[in-house]
Formats: C-alpha cells, structure tokens, sequence
C-alpha cells in the first residue's frame, strides 16, 4: 500500500517538475519530435531510408522495426489502453497550453514510446548506428509525453517496457518457429524452449 501511494507522488511530482522546469525553447523543439512521430510517421520515414539507401542490411532492419512497432502498438493501444482506463494527469498541474492537445484515452501505457522503443530496440542488432540515430528522438519523445501532460512517467516506463518485449519477441519468434518446424517437440517442450528464447 506504502508502494502505491510513494508510486503516484513521485509520478505526481515529476510530472509536475517536468511541466514547469523545461524551458519553453526546450519544450517547443519536444513538441517537434512529438509532431513527427504522431502516428509513426519518424519511424515509418526512417525505415523508409533504411529500406532505401541501406542495402540488404536496410531492409531487414525497416521490416525488423516495423514489425516489433506494429506489435509494441497493438498490446498498448489495442490491450493496454483498454484494460487499465487511467486518466491523464490533471491540468491545474501543467502550467502550459500543450496540455489542450492530448488526446482523450487512457494514459496507460505510453503508446507513443512504446512504438518508440520497440523500433530501436528492434533494429539495434541489426544496424547499431542506425539504432544510436533513432534513440535520440525515442527518449526526447519519452520526455515530451511527461512534460506536456500527456502521461505520467510511470505510463512511459511501461510503454518503453512493452516497446522492449515488442523487440525481442519480433527477433525471436522467427528464430523459434524454424527451431520448432526443424524438430517437431511437444506442448510443454515447445513452451520450455519458447521461455528459453525469449527470456
């Protein structure tokens, strides 16, 4: 109960902190960020140079983060947001007009950062520098979620969660179904050999 009640003051006092101590130039350029990334757009963009200009490597990457960003995605929004109906932060505690444009649904988990971090997390291997590129806009957008009232830090650390689960099971899941077709295994072998791979 002590947990709980320490969770939601310090997510209280960071968003707080957040809505009021970024400087108004700082929060303009993460409004930016946010304006690209609003419906996948910076990724979708970024796999679409990858895919481009990047050779064999490229492509694997963009279809690698795509893929991990759709699943991130669907359990967020399409689970996450429907089975925790959480109100976004209240408005008396941002001090600024941002605060008008968030949109209505649950605020956790972070859908934006999920995305976010399932498609640099999902190509890192692959392509690393292409991930360190990535990675710049994925935590500024991380930030801007708390800074404009849209989520609490908690709802962001939970969509980077998912957005890493995403990842992983999108490098792995290929790598499992080839395994289990090479050499047919049992119901519980399968889920053994499943919890192996992925964890």
């Amino acid at each position: 109960m002590k947990l709980t009640a320490d969770v939601r003051t310090a997510d209280r006092q960071l968003t707080q902190r957040a809505a009021s101590r970024i400087p108004p130039g700082v929060g303009r350029m993460l409004s930016a960020v946010e304006e690209t990334a609003e419906s996948s757009k910076l990724w979708c963009g970024a796999a679409f140079v990858m895919g481009a200009f990047g050779g064999r490597r490229g492509r694997r990457s963009a279809i690698t983060g795509l893929t991990a960003l759709a699943v991130a995605q669907l359990v967020s929004n399409g689970v996450g947001k429907q089975l925790v109906d959480r109100p976004r932060p209240p408005k008396e505690w941002i001090d600024h007009d941002e605060v008008e444009d968030r949109p209505a649904s649950s605020s956790f988990p972070s859908g934006h950062t999920a995305a976010a971090v399932a498609f640099t997390a999902a190509i890192a291997p692959l392509w690393p520098l292409a991930a360190t590129a990535c990675a710049v806009p994925a935590a500024l957008l991380a930030v801007e979620r708390v800074q404009s009232g849209a989520h609490y830090p908690t709802d962001v650390a939970a969509g980077a969660l998912i957005g890493l689960a995403g990842a992983r099971l999108t490098r792995h899941v290929p790598q499992l179904l080839r395994h289990v077709l090479q050499r047919p295994r049992t119901v519980p072998q399968l889920w053994r050999s499943a919890a192996r791979s992925l964890f």
